[in-house]
């Protein structure tokens, strides 16, 4: 309090500088309300130690600083529990990621083995179709030849037997025939 009235004890022993200078109006400076609020103060103070107030006050915002501190530090270690939980899920996902990738690949390999060996089977038993279609159709091809020959061995036998008998030689192997029919038949009987 000695320092504030020092300073103002100081301000009216300078020199005034134009417009600026101690102000002696009681009205002017309002010490009226200076004294009224001092009043007021010292009247509701009574028995309350300002030292006591401030350091209430400061106990109480050291008190909330270090309770936000402490939230502060449970929220981030919450946050870095969180970060950890999520980079061990980032790296679970990431060797699953990797196991589907490598077992792609080998199921593409093993796919494509399959596939060629397949393609190589149904090869194999288009080759054996082909292969047997053509022995049918040589054979067939055979068969009609034979046929054809046959026929025309017939039609040039029954041309020439035709041409070559005569009625007693047909007689005769008629009656040849017969015999031979009858011999048979006692033979049976």
């Amino acid at each position: 309090m000695k320092n504030v009235t020092d300073s103002f004890v100081s301000l009216g022993h300078w020199p005034s500088a134009g417009s600026f200078g101690f102000n002696t109006d009681i009205l002017a400076t309002n010490p009226i309300n200076l004294s009224v609020v001092l009043g007021v103060l010292i009247f509701f103070g009574k028995g309350v130690c300002a030292s006591c107030l401030l350091s209430d006050l400061l106990d109480n915002r050291r008190e909330r600083i270090l309770n936000t501190i402490r939230n502060s530090e449970e929220l981030r270690g919450g946050a870095i529990e969180q970060l950890e939980k999520a980079r061990a899920r980032l790296r679970k996902v990431e060797m699953e990621a990797d196991q589907f990738r490598v077992n792609g690949y080998s199921d593409i390999e093993r796919e494509k083995l399959n596939l060629i060996n397949s393609t190589y089977k149904i090869l194999e038993q288009l080759e054996n179709y082909k292969n047997e279609t053509i022995h049918f159709e040589q054979q067939r091809a055979i068969n009609q030849v034979r046929q054809r020959v046959f026929q025309q061995a017939l039609q040039g036998a029954l041309g020439t037997l035709n041409s070559s008998l005569n009625n007693e030689l047909h007689l005769r192997t008629i009656s040849a025939n017969i015999g031979l029919f009858g011999v048979m038949k006692e033979i049976t009987d």
